[in-house]
Protein backbone atom coordinates (compact mmCIF):
# COMPACT_ATOMS: atom_id res chain seq x y z
CA UNK A 1 0.00 0.00 0.00
CA UNK A 2 1.71 3.45 -1.23
CA UNK A 3 1.86 6.22 2.23
CA UNK A 4 -1.06 9.19 1.98
CA UNK A 5 0.88 12.58 2.01
CA UNK A 6 -0.42 15.16 3.75
CA UNK A 7 0.33 18.52 3.05
CA UNK A 8 0.27 21.24 5.59
CA UNK A 9 -0.90 25.28 4.80
CA UNK A 10 2.08 27.88 5.78
CA UNK A 11 -0.77 28.69 8.70
CA UNK A 12 -0.08 25.11 10.45
CA UNK A 13 1.97 26.27 13.32
CA UNK A 14 -0.17 29.49 13.65
CA UNK A 15 -2.92 26.96 13.97
CA UNK A 16 -1.48 24.97 16.40
CA UNK A 17 -0.37 27.59 18.61
CA UNK A 18 -4.13 28.82 18.75
CA UNK A 19 -4.75 25.57 20.02
CA UNK A 20 -6.97 24.31 17.08
CA UNK A 21 -7.73 20.61 17.15
CA UNK A 22 -6.26 19.24 13.44
CA UNK A 23 -7.00 16.38 11.38
CA UNK A 24 -6.74 15.10 7.44
CA UNK A 25 -8.91 16.67 5.33
CA UNK A 26 -9.00 16.11 1.64
CA UNK A 27 -5.08 15.20 1.45
CA UNK A 28 -4.38 18.33 4.11
CA UNK A 29 -4.06 18.85 7.44
CA UNK A 30 -6.60 21.27 8.74
CA UNK A 31 -8.31 22.73 11.77
CA UNK A 32 -11.51 21.18 12.57
CA UNK A 33 -12.05 23.36 15.34
CA UNK A 34 -10.31 25.88 18.19
CA UNK A 35 -13.04 26.65 20.59
CA UNK A 36 -15.86 24.61 19.77
CA UNK A 37 -17.41 24.64 16.51
CA UNK A 38 -20.90 26.44 18.20
CA UNK A 39 -18.50 29.38 19.35
CA UNK A 40 -16.99 29.49 15.66
CA UNK A 41 -20.51 29.34 13.80
CA UNK A 42 -21.72 31.57 16.58
CA UNK A 43 -18.81 34.33 15.66
CA UNK A 44 -19.68 34.11 11.86
CA UNK A 45 -23.66 34.70 12.59
CA UNK A 46 -22.82 37.37 15.00
CA UNK A 47 -19.60 39.10 14.73
CA UNK A 48 -16.71 37.29 12.25
CA UNK A 49 -14.85 34.47 11.85
CA UNK A 50 -11.41 33.24 9.83
CA UNK A 51 -10.93 30.40 8.09
CA UNK A 52 -7.63 29.24 6.42
CA UNK A 53 -9.04 27.88 2.96
CA UNK A 54 -5.53 27.08 1.76
CA UNK A 55 -6.32 23.99 1.02
CA UNK A 56 -8.90 24.68 -1.65
CA UNK A 57 -7.44 24.48 -5.46
CA UNK A 58 -6.42 27.38 -7.65
CA UNK A 59 -5.64 27.26 -10.81
CA UNK A 60 -4.77 29.98 -13.03
CA UNK A 61 -6.27 30.43 -17.08
CA UNK A 62 -4.82 33.13 -19.40
CA UNK A 63 -4.27 33.87 -22.84
CA UNK A 64 -6.19 35.12 -25.44
CA UNK A 65 -8.25 31.37 -26.05
CA UNK A 66 -9.13 31.53 -21.82
CA UNK A 67 -12.33 32.18 -21.95
CA UNK A 68 -12.73 29.06 -24.62
CA UNK A 69 -10.88 26.91 -22.35
CA UNK A 70 -13.75 27.90 -19.43
CA UNK A 71 -16.68 27.57 -21.90
CA UNK A 72 -16.10 24.15 -22.85
CA UNK A 73 -14.96 22.75 -19.91
CA UNK A 74 -17.71 24.45 -17.32
CA UNK A 75 -21.90 24.36 -17.36
CA UNK A 76 -22.42 28.38 -16.94
CA UNK A 77 -21.71 31.20 -19.22
CA UNK A 78 -19.00 32.93 -18.49
CA UNK A 79 -19.36 35.34 -21.12
CA UNK A 80 -21.27 37.37 -18.92
CA UNK A 81 -18.93 37.86 -16.51
CA UNK A 82 -17.46 41.18 -16.82
CA UNK A 83 -13.90 42.31 -15.46
CA UNK A 84 -13.60 41.55 -11.69
CA UNK A 85 -16.54 39.75 -11.34
CA UNK A 86 -17.28 36.03 -10.20
CA UNK A 87 -19.21 32.87 -10.98
CA UNK A 88 -20.77 29.61 -9.24
CA UNK A 89 -19.62 26.99 -12.18
CA UNK A 90 -19.61 23.14 -12.25
CA UNK A 91 -17.46 20.78 -14.28
CA UNK A 92 -19.54 17.96 -15.21
CA UNK A 93 -18.56 14.70 -16.84
CA UNK A 94 -19.67 13.31 -20.34
CA UNK A 95 -22.63 11.74 -18.48
CA UNK A 96 -23.87 15.46 -16.70
CA UNK A 97 -22.55 14.58 -13.37
CA UNK A 98 -20.66 16.55 -11.59
CA UNK A 99 -17.17 16.74 -11.20
CA UNK A 100 -16.90 19.60 -8.98
CA UNK A 101 -18.80 22.57 -8.29
CA UNK A 102 -16.55 25.65 -7.63
CA UNK A 103 -16.00 29.49 -8.52
CA UNK A 104 -14.36 31.25 -11.41
CA UNK A 105 -12.94 34.44 -10.40
CA UNK A 106 -12.15 36.98 -14.06
CA UNK A 107 -9.25 39.31 -12.47
CA UNK A 108 -8.37 40.54 -16.09
CA UNK A 109 -9.48 40.55 -19.29
CA UNK A 110 -8.17 37.60 -20.42
CA UNK A 111 -7.35 36.16 -16.52
CA UNK A 112 -9.18 33.94 -14.82
CA UNK A 113 -8.58 32.28 -11.19
CA UNK A 114 -10.40 28.83 -10.73
CA UNK A 115 -10.87 27.79 -7.34
CA UNK A 116 -11.86 24.22 -6.81
CA UNK A 117 -12.50 21.66 -4.04
CA UNK A 118 -9.45 20.62 -2.36
CA UNK A 119 -10.39 16.88 -3.21
CA UNK A 120 -11.26 17.97 -6.89
CA UNK A 121 -8.07 19.96 -7.92
CA UNK A 122 -6.23 17.20 -9.79
CA UNK A 123 -9.64 16.64 -11.92
CA UNK A 124 -10.36 20.17 -12.70
CA UNK A 125 -6.90 20.57 -13.61
CA UNK A 126 -6.85 18.07 -15.91
CA UNK A 127 -10.26 18.90 -17.43
CA UNK A 128 -8.82 22.22 -18.22
CA UNK A 129 -6.06 21.26 -20.26
CA UNK A 130 -8.36 18.98 -22.04
CA UNK A 131 -10.30 21.74 -23.15
CA UNK A 132 -7.39 24.11 -23.90
CA UNK A 133 -7.27 23.47 -27.74
CA UNK A 134 -6.41 27.38 -27.92
CA UNK A 135 -2.94 28.08 -26.22
CA UNK A 136 -4.09 29.71 -22.81
CA UNK A 137 -1.97 28.99 -20.09
CA UNK A 138 -3.50 26.95 -17.71
CA UNK A 139 -1.48 26.78 -14.26
CA UNK A 140 -1.78 25.30 -10.94
CA UNK A 141 -1.22 28.00 -8.47
CA UNK A 142 0.51 26.57 -5.11
CA UNK A 143 2.11 30.07 -4.50
CA UNK A 144 -1.27 31.28 -3.44
CA UNK A 145 -3.43 31.35 0.21
CA UNK A 146 -6.58 31.50 1.08
CA UNK A 147 -8.10 32.96 3.91
CA UNK A 148 -11.66 34.11 4.32
CA UNK A 149 -12.76 36.60 7.03
CA UNK A 150 -16.45 35.90 7.39
CA UNK A 151 -19.44 37.46 9.47
CA UNK A 152 -21.29 40.97 9.43
CA UNK A 153 -18.30 41.87 10.86
CA UNK A 154 -16.08 41.50 8.41
CA UNK A 155 -16.21 44.79 6.33
CA UNK A 156 -15.30 46.65 9.52
CA UNK A 157 -12.39 44.50 10.13
CA UNK A 158 -11.05 43.82 6.32
CA UNK A 159 -11.66 47.82 5.74
CA UNK A 160 -8.78 48.42 7.79
CA UNK A 161 -6.11 46.59 5.80
CA UNK A 162 -8.24 46.90 2.26
CA UNK A 163 -9.88 50.21 2.42
CA UNK A 164 -11.40 49.53 -0.74
CA UNK A 165 -12.55 46.07 0.16
CA UNK A 166 -15.94 47.11 1.24
CA UNK A 167 -16.93 48.67 -2.02
CA UNK A 168 -16.87 45.36 -3.69
CA UNK A 169 -20.74 44.34 -4.82
CA UNK A 170 -21.26 40.99 -4.28
CA UNK A 171 -19.53 37.84 -6.59
CA UNK A 172 -16.50 40.60 -7.26
CA UNK A 173 -13.04 41.43 -6.56
CA UNK A 174 -9.96 43.41 -7.60
CA UNK A 175 -6.75 43.07 -6.54
CA UNK A 176 -5.43 45.29 -4.10
CA UNK A 177 -1.57 45.88 -2.71
CA UNK A 178 -0.57 44.11 0.39
CA UNK A 179 2.53 45.35 1.98
CA UNK A 180 3.17 46.69 -1.96
CA UNK A 181 2.37 43.02 -2.97
CA UNK A 182 -0.80 42.83 -5.61
CA UNK A 183 -3.78 40.35 -4.19
CA UNK A 184 -7.08 39.69 -5.26
CA UNK A 185 -9.80 40.20 -2.57
CA UNK A 186 -12.92 38.75 -3.38
CA UNK A 187 -16.73 39.50 -1.87
CA UNK A 188 -17.60 35.70 -1.77
CA UNK A 189 -17.57 32.85 0.53
CA UNK A 190 -19.04 29.44 1.68
CA UNK A 191 -21.21 30.99 5.14
CA UNK A 192 -23.91 32.82 3.79
CA UNK A 193 -22.77 35.58 5.87
CA UNK A 194 -20.90 38.96 4.23
CA UNK A 195 -17.96 38.17 3.93
CA UNK A 196 -14.28 38.14 1.51
CA UNK A 197 -12.00 35.51 0.44
CA UNK A 198 -7.83 36.88 0.32
CA UNK A 199 -5.71 35.42 -2.24
CA UNK A 200 -2.46 35.98 -0.55
CA UNK A 201 0.95 34.74 -1.83
CA UNK A 202 2.30 32.72 0.52
CA UNK A 203 5.41 35.10 1.99
CA UNK A 204 3.11 37.13 3.60
CA UNK A 205 0.10 35.00 4.55
CA UNK A 206 1.23 34.64 8.22
CA UNK A 207 1.73 38.63 8.37
CA UNK A 208 -1.93 38.73 6.98
CA UNK A 209 -3.43 35.81 9.48
CA UNK A 210 -1.90 38.01 12.34
CA UNK A 211 -2.89 41.15 11.83
CA UNK A 212 -6.60 40.19 10.82
CA UNK A 213 -6.52 38.48 14.19
CA UNK A 214 -5.06 41.23 15.84
CA UNK A 215 -7.52 44.22 14.18
CA UNK A 216 -10.51 41.99 14.62
CA UNK A 217 -10.13 41.46 18.68
CA UNK A 218 -12.47 44.39 18.89
CA UNK A 219 -15.16 42.86 16.85
CA UNK A 220 -15.10 39.45 18.17
CA UNK A 221 -13.34 37.89 16.10
CA UNK A 222 -12.99 33.57 16.28
CA UNK A 223 -10.36 31.75 13.96
CA UNK A 224 -12.75 28.72 12.61
CA UNK A 225 -12.38 25.29 11.51
CA UNK A 226 -13.67 22.84 9.13
CA UNK A 227 -16.37 21.83 11.43
CA UNK A 228 -18.19 25.43 11.61
CA UNK A 229 -17.72 25.81 7.94
CA UNK A 230 -19.94 22.58 7.34
CA UNK A 231 -22.83 23.84 10.10
CA UNK A 232 -22.88 27.51 8.36
CA UNK A 233 -23.16 26.11 4.31
CA UNK A 234 -25.78 22.87 5.81
CA UNK A 235 -27.76 26.10 7.11
CA UNK A 236 -27.68 27.92 4.03
CA UNK A 237 -28.44 24.94 1.86
CA UNK A 238 -25.08 24.75 0.12
CA UNK A 239 -23.85 21.46 -1.67
CA UNK A 240 -20.57 19.94 -0.50
CA UNK A 241 -19.46 17.79 -3.12
CA UNK A 242 -18.83 14.16 -2.15
CA UNK A 243 -21.65 14.51 0.05
CA UNK A 244 -24.55 16.41 -1.55
CA UNK A 245 -23.18 16.06 -5.13
CA UNK A 246 -20.96 13.84 -6.74
CA UNK A 247 -20.45 12.45 -10.42
CA UNK A 248 -23.03 10.38 -10.09
CA UNK A 249 -25.72 13.26 -9.72
CA UNK A 250 -26.49 16.21 -12.32
CA UNK A 251 -27.26 19.44 -11.59
CA UNK A 252 -31.01 19.33 -13.01
CA UNK A 253 -31.29 16.89 -10.05
CA UNK A 254 -29.52 18.69 -7.29
CA UNK A 255 -31.54 21.73 -8.12
CA UNK A 256 -28.49 23.73 -9.94
CA UNK A 257 -29.75 24.47 -13.45
CA UNK A 258 -29.63 27.89 -12.72
CA UNK A 259 -25.74 27.47 -13.29
CA UNK A 260 -26.21 25.23 -16.75
CA UNK A 261 -26.02 27.56 -19.75
CA UNK A 262 -27.77 24.82 -22.28
CA UNK A 263 -27.85 27.64 -24.88
CA UNK A 264 -24.15 28.66 -24.79
CA UNK A 265 -22.69 26.00 -27.41
CA UNK A 266 -20.96 23.12 -26.59
CA UNK A 267 -19.46 21.98 -23.50
CA UNK A 268 -18.95 18.56 -21.76
CA UNK A 269 -21.80 16.93 -20.43
CA UNK A 270 -24.75 19.02 -22.19
CA UNK A 271 -25.89 16.61 -24.26
CA UNK A 272 -26.21 14.28 -21.08
CA UNK A 273 -28.03 16.91 -19.20
CA UNK A 274 -30.70 17.42 -22.77
CA UNK A 275 -30.81 13.70 -22.79
CA UNK A 276 -31.91 14.02 -18.82
CA UNK A 277 -34.50 16.71 -19.56
CA UNK A 278 -35.83 14.78 -22.44
CA UNK A 279 -36.46 11.29 -20.82
CA UNK A 280 -37.57 12.77 -17.10
CA UNK A 281 -35.27 13.96 -14.03
CA UNK A 282 -35.50 10.84 -11.83
CA UNK A 283 -34.90 12.79 -8.26
CA UNK A 284 -34.31 16.27 -6.74
CA UNK A 285 -32.16 17.55 -3.93
CA UNK A 286 -33.96 18.74 -0.81
CA UNK A 287 -33.74 19.75 2.54
CA UNK A 288 -35.74 18.54 5.54
CA UNK A 289 -35.88 19.59 9.07
CA UNK A 290 -36.55 17.80 11.86
CA UNK A 291 -39.49 18.01 14.01
CA UNK A 292 -38.35 16.55 17.09
CA UNK A 293 -34.93 16.37 19.13
CA UNK A 294 -33.26 13.68 16.85
CA UNK A 295 -29.74 14.66 14.82
CA UNK A 296 -29.65 13.14 11.17
CA UNK A 297 -26.19 12.37 9.51
CA UNK A 298 -25.53 11.63 6.56
CA UNK A 299 -26.91 8.25 4.53
CA UNK A 300 -29.99 7.84 6.71
CA UNK A 301 -33.29 6.26 5.16
CA UNK A 302 -35.78 8.69 4.10
CA UNK A 303 -39.05 7.05 4.37
CA UNK A 304 -42.50 7.71 2.97
CA UNK A 305 -45.70 5.97 3.61
CA UNK A 306 -44.89 3.60 0.79
CA UNK A 307 -41.30 2.58 1.83
CA UNK A 308 -37.96 4.37 1.40
CA UNK A 309 -38.40 7.41 -0.95
CA UNK A 310 -34.35 8.29 -0.28
CA UNK A 311 -31.80 9.07 2.19
CA UNK A 312 -29.65 11.53 3.65
CA UNK A 313 -26.59 13.20 2.07
CA UNK A 314 -25.58 15.67 4.79
CA UNK A 315 -27.13 16.24 8.11
CA UNK A 316 -26.05 17.94 11.61
CA UNK A 317 -27.56 19.55 14.00
CA UNK A 318 -28.10 23.57 13.58
CA UNK A 319 -26.36 25.85 15.69
CA UNK A 320 -28.82 28.61 14.94
CA UNK A 321 -32.28 26.41 14.49
CA UNK A 322 -31.65 24.54 17.55
CA UNK A 323 -33.05 21.49 15.91
CA UNK A 324 -31.79 18.69 13.26
CA UNK A 325 -31.38 19.56 9.98
CA UNK A 326 -30.82 17.90 6.66
CA UNK A 327 -30.42 17.03 2.99
CA UNK A 328 -30.97 14.60 1.00
CA UNK A 329 -32.34 13.21 -2.82
CA UNK A 330 -35.95 12.21 -2.87
CA UNK A 331 -37.41 10.44 -5.61
CA UNK A 332 -39.97 10.64 -7.78
CA UNK A 333 -38.56 14.35 -8.15
CA UNK A 334 -42.40 14.81 -8.83
CA UNK A 335 -43.92 13.39 -5.55
CA UNK A 336 -43.04 15.68 -3.65
CA UNK A 337 -42.87 19.57 -2.30
CA UNK A 338 -42.02 22.11 0.30
CA UNK A 339 -44.01 21.24 3.56
CA UNK A 340 -44.56 17.62 3.27
CA UNK A 341 -43.84 15.51 6.29
CA UNK A 342 -41.21 12.65 5.50
CA UNK A 343 -39.54 9.76 8.39
CA UNK A 344 -35.64 9.32 8.41
CA UNK A 345 -34.37 6.38 10.18
CA UNK A 346 -31.86 8.11 12.97
CA UNK A 347 -29.66 4.79 13.60
CA UNK A 348 -33.15 2.49 14.21
CA UNK A 349 -35.05 5.63 16.11
CA UNK A 350 -37.48 7.11 13.73
CA UNK A 351 -38.14 10.75 13.07
CA UNK A 352 -40.45 13.02 11.43
CA UNK A 353 -39.29 15.84 9.13
CA UNK A 354 -40.64 18.47 7.26
CA UNK A 355 -39.47 18.98 3.22
CA UNK A 356 -38.06 22.25 2.50
CA UNK A 357 -36.33 24.17 0.33
CA UNK A 358 -33.21 25.74 1.71
CA UNK A 359 -31.48 28.15 3.23
CA UNK A 360 -33.04 26.72 6.58
CA UNK A 361 -32.06 30.19 8.26
CA UNK A 362 -32.82 33.82 6.59
CA UNK A 363 -28.85 34.90 6.81
CA UNK A 364 -27.73 36.68 3.16
CA UNK A 365 -23.93 37.26 2.09
CA UNK A 366 -25.45 40.22 0.11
Amino acid sequence: MSEVTISHTPLDAEHRSLGARMGPFAGWMMPIEYRGTLTEHRAVREAVGLFDLTHLGKVMVEGGGALHVLQRAMSNDLSKVPVGGAQYNMVLNDRGGIVDDLIVYRIGEHRYLVVPNAANTAKVHRALLEANGSGADVVLRDDLCLVAPQGPRSFDLVGHVFPAAPELEYMHGAEMPYRGTPMVVSRSGYTGERGLELFVPQPLVVELWRELLSLGASVGIEPCGLGARDTLRLEMGYPLHGNDISEERTPLEAGLAWAVALDKGEFVGREALLAQKERGIPSRLWGMRMQDHLIPRPHYPVLAEDGQAGETTSGTFSPTLKVGIAMGYLAPRDRFKAGDVVGIDVRGRPGEAEVVKPPFVGSSPK
